[in-house]
């Protein structure tokens, strides 16, 4: 009976509300928002065609690459075509289904981009520190298996928090305000306690995220110090030019998405609507960046890229 009664409490569909206090500004706030999906859409294809298309590009960087643009295209497409729908009044309905649908894949997503940089890290570290033995340690089948571990260690991590949620009771709440459903936004609708969810998101984030960005300094740094001991200049500038675009991408990538994770913690004071602002700005900022930074940081990406683009034009 308590179990039938917990189901029933749980709402048919979330009301979203979008950025409480902005109403008024929501169509000019679409406007940006429309145009960086955009952006992030055509970028990501145009890197994702280039690399499946192009078989020089067919090595381990090039290939982990394309499982980031992958990424980033279920992480913008996952959350912003609904937030547009609310800036738009078309839609703010979402079933409680749907609801973690969306949760579980903005954040399996999230998760699996961080592994897949995390990689790009290790693959770095490798070809700058131990290059006679980059062609044996990152074969193709190694990275088919990177790729396919980012996936499981994404959904083992993502999938208790369905049944953590399916738990609580709500008690009519289905109110939330947000563009996007997310974990402890759901969770704070709850009418019961929420420790567990807390301190599940608490460690997952430090775990997961938390670990990777570790890991990937720790890559970093140990990259700087064999570059500094480099005898020839060129090879030092070389070095680090590879290197640049990966570590532009980790900063926009780790920057708007722990701003939020802690302003949305222990940031009391902030507004609500800086909040949402900031959870959305990690969903979109670095689909939308990521492809242009590597197209404009990487020659062979800029030339193979522009190679397409010439195609096109002349078959239209």
């Amino acid at each position: 009976m308590a179990a039938i009664n917990q189901t029933s409490s749980q709402p048919p569909s979330f009301l979203l509300l979008g950025m409480v206090g902005l109403e008024d500004l929501h169509s000019w706030i679409s406007i940006p928002f429309c145009l960086m999906y955009i952006t992030a859409l055509l970028g990501n294809f145009t890197l994702l065609f280039v690399i499946v298309a192009e078989r020089s590009l067919h090595t381990p960087m090039y290939l982990f690459l394309a499982m980031l643009a992958v990424a980033d295209l279920v992480l913008s497409s996952s959350t912003v075509p609904k937030a547009l729908s609310i800036f738009w009044s078309l839609s703010k309905e979402m079933t409680f289904h749907a609801c973690l649908t969306q949760m579980f894949f903005t954040h399996l997503s999230f998760i699996a981009e961080s592994t897949i940089l995390l990689a790009m890290a290790i693959d770095r570290y490798v070809a700058i520190c131990n290059p006679l033995r980059y062609a044996m340690v990152f074969t193709h089948s190694v990275v088919a298996r990177i790729g396919l571990a980012a996936i499981a260690r994404s959904f083992c991590v993502m999938f208790p928090t369905i049944f953590l949620l399916r738990r609580l009771p709500f008690c009519g709440h289905n109110v939330m305000p947000h563009t996007y459903c997310e974990h402890m936004g759901i969770a704070r609708l709850a009418c019961a306690d929420i420790s567990v969810n807390i301190w599940y998101g608490f460690a997952t984030t430090l775990l997961s995220p938390g670990v990777d960005i570790v890991l990937i300094g720790v890559s970093y740094a140990l990259i700087l110090r064999a570059v500094f001991r480099l005898s020839s200049k060129a090879a030092q500038l070389k070095a680090v030019g590879t290197c640049s675009s990966h570590v532009c991408v980790i900063l926009i990538f780790y920057t708007p998405a722990f701003f939020s994770f802690f302003t949305h913690r222990f940031g009391h004071k902030v507004p609500h609507h800086v909040h949402i602002l900031l959870a959305n700005l990690y969903v979109i900022l670095p689909p939308m960046l990521n492809p242009i930074v590597y197209t404009m940081k990487n020659k062979l990406i800029r030339e193979k890229v522009s190679q397409v683009l010439l195609r096109t034009r002349q078959v239209w």
